[in-house]
Order: structure tokens, then sequence, then C-alpha cells
């Protein structure tokens, strides 16, 4: 291989930069600074392991192939994941369970560890007892929005509670959001968490590193509830499932660009109409699992769909979950693995953790049990938006 010592390779105003052709190892002993663009601006027909920096969610990506597409350089670092040392860094993603309305309404935290397999165990407690709030997780911090204070469901909270991911203990009070809602959808990349429909066909969003006040972000194409949601770093992907008023179901599915504003596009449609779904998803691809169909009435779902996220079209089946049920919100995601804690059939609540493999399809294996509340809502920190 030929070598070339040179200070810099710089384009100059007026001068055309050498081309290097052939070129398959580029070292420095200070830095060197890779191509960069919006992610509009992706190069077509790229050798996989091309580097360009992403100016739209600030990081390195790497095109992988047709197959898998870009995907963001993630950072290893073990407070934001929970554990792991050595070769097992970034193997601790910490799966969080925020209350619960079974057996009665929860102030309950729970957290699993997404690599091993097991049984929640106790975090801490929430600054108040709700039922059907939507979470969100960034790399250190967790939350859950809103939610249903009363069994009535005649009140709802606009409240927003927090917690440090890598330690145990109560949440604090965070962020509000624009009105009080329950049953929306959660999403979230490292700088933006976004709270979608919750009866409401608004989009808001709140930047991470600084909570306060959630802020309009756009608008569905309807009034919307129990959504499943799911994101990468550059795109969030929900369903329509719920329509309003109340269950007049849809199979839409919908997307926004997570660090622009605007409204929700079209992007396809799921193989089957449901609601009170579980979702998840890493940087590549989104699951949509269990649910219920009211016709026939009482037709609860086991069935498990899924989607690429860079792209639009219609979901395609993936397998099935351990037993059939709905209304636990979100799922406990890391780059591999789904983890989806409880659920109901009513009138009985599911305790039962499952686990599917995110990059093959197939039905999902047993994971372990729930010790409390079954229904929680669910993240984790190192989901696919992550």
């Amino acid at each position: 291989m030929s070598e070339i010592n040179a200070s810099n390779f710089k384009k100059e105003h007026g001068d055309l930069a050498p081309d290097l052709v052939g070129v398959t190892e580029l070292t420095s002993p200070y830095f060197f600074v890779p191509p960069s663009g919006t992610t509009a601006e992706r190069p077509e027909n790229c050798e996989p392991g091309t580097l360009r920096f992403n100016t739209d969610i600030g990081s390195l990506e790497v095109f992988r192939g047709d197959t898998i597409g870009w995907e963001q350089i993630q950072r290893r670092v073990d407070q934001y994941l929970g554990g792991g040392t050595g070769s097992n860094l970034g193997t601790g993603t910490r799966g969080m369970m925020f209350n619960g309305p079974t057996p009665s309404f929860s102030n309950s935290i729970r957290f699993i560890t997404v690599s091993s397999m097991g049984d929640d165990e106790d975090f801490g407690d929430t600054t108040a007892a709700k039922a059907n709030c939507i979470s969100f997780g960034g790399r250190v911090r967790a939350a859950s929005m809103g939610g249903q204070t009363t069994p009535s469901g005649s009140s709802w909270t606009n409240d927003v509670d927090m917690v440090i991911v890598a330690s145990k203990g109560d949440s604090t009070d965070y962020a509000t959001l624009t009105s009080n809602k329950k049953e929306g959808g959660g999403l979230s990349n490292e700088i933006r968490a976004l709270y979608v429909g919750g009866g409401y066909n608004i989009i808001e969003s709140v930047t991470i590193s600084q909570g306060g006040n959630f802020v309009d972000f756009g608008d569905l194409s309807n009034n919307a509830e129990q959504l499943a949601a799911m994101s990468s770093p550059t795109r969030g992907v929900f369903t329509m499932n719920s329509l309003i008023p109340q269950y007049s179901t849809s199979n839409q599915i919908e997307f926004v660009t997570m660090m622009s504003t605007g409204n929700s596009i079209d992007f396809g449609d799921m193989t089957s109409v449901r609601f009170a779904n579980n979702s998840g998803s890493n940087a590549t691809r989104g699951i949509i699992c269990n649910g219920y169909n009211p016709s026939p009435a009482g037709a609860v779902q086991n069935t498990a769909e899924f989607l690429t996220i860079s792209t639009t079209g219609n979901t395609i089946d993936f397998g099935d979950t351990t037993q059939a049920r709905y209304s636990s919100f979100g799922s406990c995601c890391s780059r591999t693995r789904m983890v989806i804690p409880g659920g109901y059939v009513a009138p009985a609540p599911v305790t039962t953790i499952d686990s599917f493999e995110i990059a093959t399809t197939g039905n999902a294996i047993d994971f372990g049990d729930l010790a409390t509340a079954a229904g929680p809502t669910c993240t984790s920190n190192g989901h696919g938006g992550l």
C-alpha cells in the first residue's frame, strides 16, 4: 500500500482538494473532520463502513449496508447504561417501569436489567399514585408523564415525574405537559422527548436535559390515544389505532422527524386493527405486539408485527407473545432485546414478563414476573432512539 505523509488535506477557497482513491486506512496523532450534513443529505449508493457526522442529531453515524442502513455510533458509558465492564460494557441497559392500575393505583417504580432474565426489582416511588401514564427514557433520565389519578377516570394530570436511571430512589417533579393527559404515546432520542396524542391530536416536546414546560411540536392527522410508539435517533413512529371517539379503531401508522417540528406524516398500516399495544425498537426495527381488538368484542391479541423505522410501508408478521394481553404501555428495550412487562386479560392482570430478540423474527420467551402492579408504563436507557 502506498503511503502519503502530509500535515493536512484541506480545500481552500478557489482550490480543488485532491481526490484520494483507494485509501483504506487513515491515521492522525491529532484529529480528522469527517464529511457532515443533515439526514436528508445522506449520500446514496454508499459502501458499508461509510462514516459521516449527522448535523440533525449531533452525532457520528456509519452506513452498515442496505439492510440495516445508517446507524448512529453509540457512546459506551457505564454510568449511562447501568453496568457492564470490559467486553460487557453496554450490556447493562436498565428497563424502567412506572405506576400501574393493578391491584390498585400504584406509585411504584420498578426496574429490570434487560440483558439478564429475572423478576423486576424495587427502585422507588413516584410523587403520586396513578395509572395509564406514558413514559420516555434518555441515557441518564427516565420519566412518567401524565396519567389517570382516580379509578373513575374523571381525573387526569399533566405532571411529569423523573428519576436518574443509574441510581435508585423516588422521583422528583421534572416537567409539565401542556394539558392533563393519559394513554398517549411516548418517544425520545438523546436530546428530545415527545408526548403524542393522549385524547388530542397534539404532539408536544421537551428538551430532556432541561425539563420544564412541554411546548407544541405539531399535530396528528386525528385525535388519538393508546398509541404504540417507537423511535430511532432521527425518527419517531406511532400507531393511530384508537381514535377519538373512543375505540373507533384504525390500523394507521404515522411518523415525525425527531429534531424538527411539524405535523405527522403517513407511514403505512398495521396488519390488524387493535389498540392498547406494547411497542419498542432498536435504532432500525420497531415491534408492535399484543393489544385489544373491539370487533369481535373481547378479542385480545398475542401477535407481533414489525416495521423498518427508516422507511415507510406496512408492518410484517414477527411472531407471538407467550400470552395475549393489553394495556401495558411501551416496553424495555436494548439494542438487541425487547422486554414486555405485564398487562391484562380482563378482569385479571397478567404479571408475566416476555422477551423478543429484535433482530430475528420468532416467538417471545418468558423473561420473569412482575412483583406488583400489572400494566405499568415502561421505557429504558438503551432503546432505539438513543
